[in-house]
Protein backbone atom coordinates (compact mmCIF):
# COMPACT_ATOMS: atom_id res chain seq x y z
CA UNK A 1 0.00 0.00 0.00
CA UNK A 2 1.39 3.38 -0.91
CA UNK A 3 1.25 6.53 1.19
CA UNK A 4 -1.40 7.97 -1.12
CA UNK A 5 -3.46 4.77 -0.79
CA UNK A 6 -3.30 5.06 2.99
CA UNK A 7 -4.67 8.59 2.84
CA UNK A 8 -7.90 7.45 1.19
CA UNK A 9 -10.71 5.11 2.15
CA UNK A 10 -11.60 2.10 -0.05
CA UNK A 11 -13.96 4.21 -2.14
CA UNK A 12 -11.10 6.51 -3.13
CA UNK A 13 -12.32 9.45 -1.09
CA UNK A 14 -9.58 11.47 0.63
CA UNK A 15 -9.61 11.02 4.40
CA UNK A 16 -8.04 14.38 5.19
CA UNK A 17 -8.88 17.86 3.89
CA UNK A 18 -6.17 19.97 2.35
CA UNK A 19 -4.49 22.33 4.79
CA UNK A 20 -5.54 25.91 4.12
CA UNK A 21 -2.61 28.19 3.50
CA UNK A 22 -2.41 31.04 5.98
CA UNK A 23 -2.23 34.54 4.59
CA UNK A 24 1.04 36.35 5.09
CA UNK A 25 1.24 38.50 8.17
CA UNK A 26 2.11 41.55 6.06
CA UNK A 27 -1.10 41.07 4.02
CA UNK A 28 -3.16 41.04 7.21
CA UNK A 29 -1.45 44.21 8.43
CA UNK A 30 -1.98 45.90 5.05
CA UNK A 31 -5.70 45.04 5.11
CA UNK A 32 -6.09 46.40 8.65
CA UNK A 33 -4.32 49.64 7.71
CA UNK A 34 -6.43 49.96 4.55
CA UNK A 35 -9.65 49.41 6.50
CA UNK A 36 -8.66 52.15 8.96
CA UNK A 37 -7.96 54.58 6.12
CA UNK A 38 -11.13 53.72 4.17
CA UNK A 39 -13.24 54.10 7.33
CA UNK A 40 -12.27 57.77 7.42
CA UNK A 41 -10.16 57.73 10.57
CA UNK A 42 -7.35 59.13 8.43
CA UNK A 43 -7.94 61.89 5.89
CA UNK A 44 -5.98 62.68 2.73
CA UNK A 45 -2.70 64.28 3.81
CA UNK A 46 -2.74 62.84 7.34
CA UNK A 47 0.51 61.45 8.61
CA UNK A 48 0.54 57.83 9.73
CA UNK A 49 2.54 56.52 12.70
CA UNK A 50 6.13 55.54 11.98
CA UNK A 51 6.99 52.00 10.95
CA UNK A 52 8.34 51.39 14.42
CA UNK A 53 5.16 52.65 16.08
CA UNK A 54 3.01 50.63 13.70
CA UNK A 55 5.04 47.52 14.49
CA UNK A 56 4.46 48.05 18.18
CA UNK A 57 0.72 48.61 17.73
CA UNK A 58 0.26 45.53 15.54
CA UNK A 59 2.72 43.44 17.55
CA UNK A 60 4.80 42.60 14.47
CA UNK A 61 8.31 43.32 13.25
CA UNK A 62 9.27 46.40 11.26
CA UNK A 63 9.98 44.09 8.31
CA UNK A 64 6.33 43.01 8.28
CA UNK A 65 5.18 46.62 8.50
CA UNK A 66 7.55 47.60 5.71
CA UNK A 67 6.08 44.92 3.43
CA UNK A 68 2.54 46.06 4.27
CA UNK A 69 3.47 49.68 3.54
CA UNK A 70 5.00 48.66 0.23
CA UNK A 71 1.72 46.97 -0.77
CA UNK A 72 -0.32 50.07 0.10
CA UNK A 73 2.08 52.33 -1.77
CA UNK A 74 1.65 50.09 -4.84
CA UNK A 75 -2.13 50.50 -4.51
CA UNK A 76 -1.75 54.29 -4.44
CA UNK A 77 -3.24 54.67 -0.96
CA UNK A 78 -0.23 56.01 0.92
CA UNK A 79 3.08 57.54 0.01
CA UNK A 80 6.45 57.63 1.69
CA UNK A 81 7.84 61.15 1.94
CA UNK A 82 11.48 61.67 2.77
CA UNK A 83 11.71 63.37 6.14
CA UNK A 84 7.99 63.27 6.86
CA UNK A 85 7.18 59.56 6.91
CA UNK A 86 3.98 57.94 5.69
CA UNK A 87 1.03 59.99 4.49
CA UNK A 88 -2.42 59.16 3.15
CA UNK A 89 -2.95 60.27 -0.44
CA UNK A 90 -6.05 60.63 -2.58
CA UNK A 91 -6.85 57.75 -4.90
CA UNK A 92 -6.32 59.29 -8.32
CA UNK A 93 -9.16 58.78 -10.81
CA UNK A 94 -6.68 58.80 -13.70
CA UNK A 95 -4.78 55.94 -12.08
CA UNK A 96 -8.00 53.92 -11.78
CA UNK A 97 -8.84 54.46 -15.45
CA UNK A 98 -5.29 53.73 -16.53
CA UNK A 99 -5.23 50.41 -14.66
CA UNK A 100 -8.47 49.32 -16.31
CA UNK A 101 -7.26 50.38 -19.74
CA UNK A 102 -4.00 48.50 -19.31
CA UNK A 103 -5.98 45.41 -18.34
CA UNK A 104 -8.21 45.69 -21.41
CA UNK A 105 -5.31 46.35 -23.76
CA UNK A 106 -3.21 43.54 -22.33
CA UNK A 107 -5.98 41.01 -21.91
CA UNK A 108 -6.84 40.58 -25.59
CA UNK A 109 -10.57 40.82 -24.92
CA UNK A 110 -12.80 40.53 -27.95
CA UNK A 111 -14.45 43.69 -29.23
CA UNK A 112 -17.89 42.19 -28.61
CA UNK A 113 -17.27 41.81 -24.87
CA UNK A 114 -16.12 45.39 -24.31
CA UNK A 115 -18.80 46.75 -26.62
CA UNK A 116 -21.47 44.93 -24.64
CA UNK A 117 -20.40 46.71 -21.47
CA UNK A 118 -20.01 50.02 -23.28
CA UNK A 119 -23.55 49.81 -24.67
CA UNK A 120 -25.04 49.05 -21.27
CA UNK A 121 -23.24 52.04 -19.78
CA UNK A 122 -23.62 54.63 -22.53
CA UNK A 123 -27.30 54.08 -23.30
CA UNK A 124 -28.12 54.80 -19.66
CA UNK A 125 -25.73 57.75 -19.58
CA UNK A 126 -27.40 59.30 -22.63
CA UNK A 127 -30.79 59.20 -20.92
CA UNK A 128 -29.44 60.84 -17.76
CA UNK A 129 -27.63 63.48 -19.81
CA UNK A 130 -30.90 64.37 -21.52
CA UNK A 131 -32.50 64.85 -18.09
CA UNK A 132 -29.67 66.84 -16.51
CA UNK A 133 -27.72 68.66 -19.22
CA UNK A 134 -27.36 72.41 -18.77
CA UNK A 135 -27.18 74.90 -21.63
CA UNK A 136 -23.39 74.93 -21.21
CA UNK A 137 -23.27 71.13 -21.45
CA UNK A 138 -25.21 71.24 -24.71
CA UNK A 139 -22.96 73.95 -26.12
CA UNK A 140 -19.86 71.90 -25.32
CA UNK A 141 -21.41 68.93 -27.07
CA UNK A 142 -22.20 71.06 -30.13
CA UNK A 143 -18.62 72.35 -30.20
CA UNK A 144 -17.20 68.82 -30.04
CA UNK A 145 -19.57 67.65 -32.77
CA UNK A 146 -18.73 70.63 -35.00
CA UNK A 147 -15.02 70.07 -34.33
CA UNK A 148 -15.23 66.46 -35.45
CA UNK A 149 -17.11 67.46 -38.60
CA UNK A 150 -14.56 70.17 -39.42
CA UNK A 151 -11.64 67.75 -38.97
CA UNK A 152 -13.30 64.73 -40.55
CA UNK A 153 -10.46 64.29 -43.07
CA UNK A 154 -7.93 63.90 -40.25
CA UNK A 155 -8.75 60.47 -38.87
CA UNK A 156 -6.52 60.87 -35.80
CA UNK A 157 -8.17 64.11 -34.72
CA UNK A 158 -11.66 62.93 -35.67
CA UNK A 159 -11.21 59.84 -33.49
CA UNK A 160 -10.16 62.07 -30.59
CA UNK A 161 -13.19 64.32 -31.10
CA UNK A 162 -15.42 61.24 -31.29
CA UNK A 163 -14.09 60.06 -27.93
CA UNK A 164 -14.51 63.54 -26.42
CA UNK A 165 -18.12 63.77 -27.61
CA UNK A 166 -18.98 60.66 -25.62
CA UNK A 167 -17.00 61.91 -22.60
CA UNK A 168 -18.95 65.16 -22.64
CA UNK A 169 -22.21 63.22 -22.58
CA UNK A 170 -20.97 61.45 -19.46
CA UNK A 171 -20.01 64.82 -17.94
CA UNK A 172 -23.52 66.09 -18.63
CA UNK A 173 -24.91 63.53 -16.17
CA UNK A 174 -23.14 65.51 -13.42
CA UNK A 175 -22.16 62.22 -11.82
CA UNK A 176 -18.37 61.97 -11.97
CA UNK A 177 -18.45 58.21 -11.51
CA UNK A 178 -19.98 57.76 -14.97
CA UNK A 179 -17.06 59.62 -16.54
CA UNK A 180 -14.61 57.51 -14.56
CA UNK A 181 -16.27 54.30 -15.75
CA UNK A 182 -16.40 55.51 -19.34
CA UNK A 183 -12.75 56.57 -19.26
CA UNK A 184 -11.86 53.14 -17.93
CA UNK A 185 -12.86 51.59 -21.24
CA UNK A 186 -12.69 54.65 -23.48
CA UNK A 187 -9.00 54.61 -24.41
CA UNK A 188 -9.17 50.93 -25.30
CA UNK A 189 -11.91 51.89 -27.76
CA UNK A 190 -9.80 54.57 -29.47
CA UNK A 191 -8.29 52.04 -31.87
CA UNK A 192 -11.79 50.84 -32.77
CA UNK A 193 -12.92 54.39 -33.49
CA UNK A 194 -9.79 55.09 -35.51
CA UNK A 195 -10.18 51.93 -37.57
CA UNK A 196 -13.88 52.53 -38.24
CA UNK A 197 -13.36 56.15 -39.26
CA UNK A 198 -10.40 55.22 -41.47
CA UNK A 199 -12.65 52.64 -43.15
CA UNK A 200 -15.33 55.20 -43.99
CA UNK A 201 -17.70 55.39 -41.03
CA UNK A 202 -17.36 59.17 -40.54
CA UNK A 203 -20.62 60.23 -42.28
CA UNK A 204 -22.59 57.61 -40.37
CA UNK A 205 -20.96 58.56 -37.05
CA UNK A 206 -21.59 62.28 -37.53
CA UNK A 207 -25.24 61.67 -38.45
CA UNK A 208 -25.78 59.46 -35.41
CA UNK A 209 -23.99 61.92 -33.11
CA UNK A 210 -26.26 64.68 -34.40
CA UNK A 211 -29.32 62.59 -33.51
CA UNK A 212 -28.02 61.99 -29.99
CA UNK A 213 -27.21 65.68 -29.57
CA UNK A 214 -30.68 66.74 -30.72
CA UNK A 215 -32.36 64.45 -28.17
CA UNK A 216 -30.14 65.62 -25.31
CA UNK A 217 -30.70 69.27 -26.26
CA UNK A 218 -34.45 68.60 -26.31
CA UNK A 219 -34.22 66.94 -22.87
CA UNK A 220 -35.76 63.77 -24.28
CA UNK A 221 -34.34 60.89 -22.17
CA UNK A 222 -36.01 58.03 -24.04
CA UNK A 223 -35.15 59.57 -27.39
CA UNK A 224 -31.53 59.98 -26.28
CA UNK A 225 -31.33 56.36 -25.16
CA UNK A 226 -32.77 55.16 -28.47
CA UNK A 227 -30.39 57.38 -30.45
CA UNK A 228 -27.37 56.15 -28.48
CA UNK A 229 -28.46 52.53 -28.86
CA UNK A 230 -28.83 52.99 -32.63
CA UNK A 231 -25.39 54.62 -32.78
CA UNK A 232 -23.64 51.85 -30.84
CA UNK A 233 -25.42 49.18 -32.88
CA UNK A 234 -24.19 50.98 -35.99
CA UNK A 235 -20.62 51.09 -34.65
CA UNK A 236 -20.66 47.35 -33.94
CA UNK A 237 -22.17 46.47 -37.32
CA UNK A 238 -19.68 48.64 -39.19
CA UNK A 239 -16.78 47.09 -37.27
CA UNK A 240 -17.93 43.56 -38.06
CA UNK A 241 -18.50 44.29 -41.75
CA UNK A 242 -15.48 46.47 -42.55
CA UNK A 243 -12.77 46.06 -39.91
CA UNK A 244 -13.02 43.17 -37.46
CA UNK A 245 -11.97 39.59 -37.99
CA UNK A 246 -15.18 37.50 -37.85
CA UNK A 247 -13.22 34.45 -36.67
CA UNK A 248 -12.03 36.25 -33.53
CA UNK A 249 -14.96 38.66 -33.05
CA UNK A 250 -12.43 41.49 -33.36
CA UNK A 251 -9.63 41.56 -30.81
CA UNK A 252 -8.94 44.84 -29.06
CA UNK A 253 -5.20 44.23 -29.15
Amino acid sequence: MTVSDAAADPSGTALFPQVARERRLSDKVADMMLETIVSGRFKVGDRLPSERALGEQFGVSRTVVREAVRALVAKGVIEVRSGSGLRVIAVNADAVSESMNLYLRGGGLAFAKVHEVRALLEVHIAGLAAERATDDDVERLRAAHDGMRAKAENVEQAAGDDLEFHRLIARATHNELFLLLLDSIGSSQFEIRHANLASGSTPMTLSQHAAILDKIAAHDPEGARQAMRAHLDGVAEFWREHVGDPSSAGELV
